[in-house]
């Protein structure tokens, strides 16, 4: 059966929200769950990188799955597996049940959403209706994880922080049915996995979070700290020499060569090492130093998520006008610019409205500006054959951009605290070093989009010539 354009972006856009939604869901539940599993926080922090570790370090070996083994196996697969484990995560009775529950979470989501992006891009090349597929595309994936801090507050106050891992059950099973009825089978292909590829950048980026968590826990004069840093370096080093040395890479190098592409992925990258940390302090600052609760602090996203998805409308026509470029400026301008008044007044800030009200949906508006770009550049004028981990590259650059974001601006935070428990104001005080961490990222996802714009235009007048 050939499906209907429309069911299959439905589809493709329900599994990416589910994936990215589980990338904060457990956000605002994170007090809770430390109480009932007897956590430390530094222990609390892997329930998110367990999660976006292992998602993003497995992203590239299951975008070559589905070029290999057919995109729609590999996303009922990764479908399946995610629904599982989302009922293991939420039955859970120890703390080291949810963490390697989560990382196989994490694996089963790297499988599902590079094929589900490659049949994105393979399904929509009409220039209209792709700018429309890829906002959409785009908007859930940068708000989806406001709309897990909602949805974990919500069910963590009315039953408990278990439903936010339960709720992906019936999801997940719908899901599948509608993958079978409505999706053709793929074409499959002879080749093999890279898997030594693929086991030193989970492995690099992997050694390169535990190495800042253990200077946020033991600090920077510690031996162990840079041990595991100098190993992460080395593993993606190594990642690098053998995707160069590879009859068939995970990461074909090519991709690379055009600087459109780089520069996406390396500002995606910077962009969300700033911007998803916002999502793991905020409701932690509007929980111990305003005195909300979960669901308190999920709502009060609200505004930063509606902006956001509002955007989804806005874009297509704005890129139409006035350019990828121009936007994706424009967007991390107001992003830099919320993000750094917001860190100004969460230390002095006794309540949430109208100024921290007002900053949200300034930055909402700059992140939902900035990511529809950011993707199409990425996967813009890839060639079929590598349309699988071009998708995946796009999707890594997120990942990894949560995880090691969230693991040196922890590391800000415990170096500003003088105490432990720290008071209100020492809480707010790290926040707002942690939020002056963020504001450094993305502006150094502007210079790189900068500097990147500047030298292609130069490239291109040279060649003009």
């Amino acid at each position: 059966m050939i499906p209907s354009k429309s069911i299959l972006l439905t589809i493709i856009i329900a599994c990416q929200l589910i994936v990215v939604l589980d990338a904060s869901v457990m956000v605002t539940a994170i007090p809770e769950i430390g109480r009932s599993l007897r956590m430390s926080t530094t222990s609390l922090t892997w329930v998110q990188n367990s999660y976006i570790l292992a998602f993003g370090g497995m992203l590239l070996l299951g975008a070559r799955a589905g070029d290999l083994l057919g995109r729609r196996r590999m996303l009922a697969i990764g479908i399946g597996l995610f629904t599982l484990t989302s009922l293991t995560a939420g039955l859970a009775p120890t703390a080291g049940f949810l963490l390697v529950s989560r990382a196989v979470q994490g694996f089963s989501a790297a499988l599902a959403t590079p094929a589900a992006l490659a049949l994105l891009s393979a399904s929509f090349v009409e220039s209209k209706e792709r700018s429309r597929a890829i906002a959409m595309y785009s908007s859930v994936s940068a708000g989806g994880g406001s709309i897990g801090l909602l949805l974990g507050g919500l069910l963590t106050d009315l039953i408990s922080w278990r439903a936010g891992m339960l709720i992906n059950v019936p999801i997940g099973v719908v899901l599948l049915i509608l993958v079978q009825r409505h999706i053709q089978p793929t074409g499959t292909r002879k080749g093999r996995f890279d898997l030594w590829g693929a086991m030193s950048s989970v492995i690099g980026m992997t050694a390169l979070v535990y190495g800042f968590v253990q200077a946020a826990d033991l600090g920077w004069g510690n031996p162990a700290t840079w041990i595991w840093l100098a190993a992460g370096i080395v593993s993606l080093a190594a990642f690098v020499r053998i995707e160069a040395r590879a009859a068939e890479p995970i990461v074909p190098l090519r991709l690379f060569a055009s600087r459109q592409r780089s520069v996406a992925y390396l500002g995606r990258f910077l962009l969300v090492s700033g911007n998803f940390s916002l999502f793991f302090f905020i409701p932690q600052y509007l929980q111990n130093v305003l005195g909300y609760g979960s669901l308190q602090a999920g709502l009060a996203f609200l505004p930063f998520t509606g902006a956001q998805f509002a955007m989804m409308y806005l874009i297509p026509g704005l890129v139409n006008r006035f350019g990828n470029r121009k936007v994706l400026t424009a967007g991390l301008l107001l992003a830099i610019l919320g993000t750094l008044w917001l860190s100004r007044i969460v230390y002095v800030q006794d309540g949430f409205f109208p100024l921290m009200f007002i900053l949200l949906i300034l930055m909402g508006i700059g992140a939902g500006m900035a990511f529809q770009p950011l993707t199409a550049m990425g996967l813009s004028d890839v060639e079929p054959r590598d349309s699988g981990a071009a998708s995946g590259l796009v999707n890594v650059a997120h990942q990894s951009g949560s995880s090691l974001g969230l693991a040196v601006l922890v590391t800000v935070f415990n170096g500003m605290l003088p105490a432990d428990p720290p008071s209100r104001l020492e809480f707010a005080h790290g926040v707002s070093a942690s939020m002056l961490g963020s504001v450094v990222f993305l502006a150094a996802a502007l210079v790189a989009v900068l500097l990147g714009f500047v030298t292609a235009r130069k490239t291109a007048t040279a060649m003009d010539a």
